[in-house]
């Protein structure tokens, strides 16, 4: 990673939003990297709109406000309606196929389409949607590494809920796979 990366991750309440964009900034800290992680919650948790920030820098970071971020991975329709038109020019917009069946209508940046309920629920668990997103946005950004933010899940959430974490780590390994997949055809 070079720069300064920025990434919203946005959905419903309930879809592990908040845990994909603390686990990215928590294994981006512990890379030595800069980080901000600022969360925004809709009127009611689960169910109601979430979205979190989170800015990844070699240098400090001026303002962790982002208005045109450099990518988005978004959970559901509204979350595209959103902030698809807010991703700057030459970004990257990850959009879950298993619930929004239309595109962001943008020739400007790069889409992936990754059908993140149904991978998890392959996996065992529509609650492991968030890792699959969020391994699909490292594998395409390189943002941290795979080993650091292994390790982070696991420190992080393998204790808590021990029966999950085989199917959370299925369910990530998919969602690398898909992105690494992708990311070799449009290079080719």
């Amino acid at each position: 990673m070079t720069g300064q990366i920025e990434v919203v991750f946005a959905g419903f309440g309930g879809q592990g939003v908040m845990t994909a964009g603390q686990l990215l900034a928590y294994t981006a800290m512990d890379e030595g990297k800069q980080v901000a992680w600022i969360p925004s919650y809709g009127p009611e948790m689960r169910g109601g709109t979430a979205n979190c920030t989170v800015v990844v820098s070699e240098q400090r970071i001026g303002s962790p406000i982002i208005n045109n971020p450099m990518a988005a991975c978004v959970f559901n329709r509204p979350s595209l309606d959103k902030f698809g038109p807010l991703i700057r020019q030459d970004g990257l917009l990850l959009i879950n196929s298993s619930l929004i069946d239309v595109r962001s209508g943008r020739d400007d940046i790069r889409e992936l389409l990754v059908p993140v309920n149904d991978i998890a629920m392959k996996a065992g668990s529509p609650k492991a949607a968030n890792m699959v997103m969020l391994a699909a946005f490292v594998a395409m950004t390189g943002i941290v590494s795979f080993e650091a933010l292994e390790k982070m899940f696991r420190e992080k959430l393998g204790s808590k809920k021990k029966e999950l974490l085989e199917i959370n780590l299925k369910a990530f390994a998919e969602g690398r796979a898909l992105a690494e997949k992708e990311k070799v055809e449009g290079d080719a």
